[in-house]
């Protein structure tokens, strides 16, 4: 029987090969993983074009899954450094990779990184636009919008972030209600410049369909933008946010009648204490689509630490239902991300996903920390570090400073609790001053 989508598989009761992949990574029932597809609450991004894949799938009752971003602009452009980034991503078992390239040569890269990666791959085909065709954003037409995100489609990508839901309405509630840091999306804010400047509607919003057309062709994951997502604590929650969000959940219904996956994207910068109540709030408005955000980043006062600021945010927004978490760096608002800042981001993002995987939990989440657990309790070092997040940084920190007696570390010596308690319970001395053992 033949599909055209994931979705259209899990309807018609076909199980799809990505579709096993994700159920043996994630040890799910593979019938209750394409029912869930077939109810657009899993996701399983994977264009018929990327090769490379080897599927994930976000959604309800799997991993947090964590995205990175990365690619070339205009004032930091090296192909060969962003690809460097890419590949160390993929040892580092980054579940996404989004290419925010700008600037020159994107389809290059763009081509490059689909080739190489098995990580799904996504994409913000406005921020190529202008670059593409050499025009100012205002000259850009609808057509030549369109064949941007079917260029990236052809291309291979398997999630493209579209602000479908910044229309006309949402723009009068945007007016009327004022934000200390107006729209902060970057998509979103060309979308809405090009909405003022041309005084017609978001062609993405108006031509729905159109989009959907092209989803459905190459197997393209819709993810819906937040074009209004808040820039900081003072505008979270706020009536732009909400009324953006009323309408993706009206874009998600018309998607899924066409077969077509749907991530929804959210905030964004927000206090702890309304964390909860919006992911609830997406859940409901959206019919349970997956939800994937942004941070999020919790205090706005952090600048060189927004990947802790957003990993607090993102531990507790996947608690409550956030299933796909974007990394922050720590040089978030301030510069392209180095190398290093990538790998801080991505060690971040990660702790906040298990973290929340391990409340939610999600299956053999626990495993990992019993086994941890296990070793520290035996004092086995070699066992510790093989099953560490990262076990670059603790080989070097226990490599740094070599306690004498190797049972312990130079914080506790002998005085190590693991130690004495492992030797009382054995019926052993403790043996705290003297040299001989």
């Amino acid at each position: 029987m033949k599909y055209t989508t994931q979705m259209d598989a899990a309807k018609k009761g076909i199980v799809t090969k990505e579709m096993k992949c994700v159920a043996e990574k994630e040890g799910m029932d593979i019938e209750t993983l394409r029912i869930l597809v077939s109810q657009g609450k899993i996701a399983i991004p994977a264009n018929k074009n990327h090769k490379s894949l080897e599927a994930n799938g976000v959604g309800q009752g799997l991993k947090t899954k964590i995205n990175v971003n990365l690619g070339i602009s205009k004032d930091a452009y090296d192909i060969d450094k962003e690809m460097e980034k890419v590949k160390v991503a993929l040892d580092m078992n980054a579940e996404a990779i989004m290419d925010l390239s700008n600037y020159g040569k994107t389809a290059e890269f763009r081509k490059k990184l689909v080739n190489e990666s098995k990580a799904m791959i996504g994409t913000v085909p406005i921020y190529d636009a202008v670059g593409f065709y050499d025009k100012e954003l205002r000259d850009i037409t609808v057509d030549e919008f369109f064949k941007v995100v079917e260029k990236h489609a052809e291309d291979g990508v398997d999630f493209v972030t579209i602000h479908a839901g910044l229309n006309k309405e949402t723009v009068e509630t945007f007016k009327r209600n004022k934000r200390l840091t107006h729209i902060v999306s970057r998509g979103g804010s060309l979308l809405f410049a090009w909405m003022e400047l041309n005084n017609k509607e978001n062609p993405f919003y108006e031509y729905f369909d159109r989009l959907l057309d092209i989803c459905e062709k190459y197997d393209l994951t819709l993810s819906l933008g937040d074009a209004c997502r808040p820039g900081c604590i003072n505008d979270s929650t706020d009536a732009s946010q909400i009324k953006e969000l009323m309408i993706l959940g009206e874009l998600t219904k018309r998607a899924w009648d066409r077969n077509v996956q749907v991530i929804i994207e959210g905030p964004g910068h927000m206090a702890i204490n309304e964390i909860e109540a919006n992911m609830i709030l997406e859940k409901r408005l959206c019919h349970g689509a997956p939800f994937y955000v942004l941070g999020p980043i919790v205090t706005d006062v952090a600048p060189g630490y927004d990947h802790i600021t957003s990993a607090i945010g993102g531990a507790i927004a996947a608690t409550y239902g956030a299933d796909f978490l974007c990394y922050v760096t720590p040089a978030e608002h301030l510069r392209l991300p180095n190398l290093d800042d990538m790998k801080e981001g991505i060690i971040a993002a990660k702790i906040a996903a298990h973290a929340a995987d391990i409340a939610k939990g999600v299956k053999n989440a626990e495993k990992w920390d019993y086994k941890m657990s296990k070793a520290r309790q035996s004092l086995e070092w070699n066992k510790m570090f093989e099953l560490a997040l990262d076990d670059e940084r603790p080989r070097k920190y226990r490599k740094e400073s070599t306690p004498h007696h190797n049972d312990s570390c130079t914080m506790c010596g002998k005085m190590c609790s693991m130690r004495n308690m492992n030797k009382i319970l054995s019926g052993k001395d403790i043996n705290l001053l003297r040299e001989d053992d």
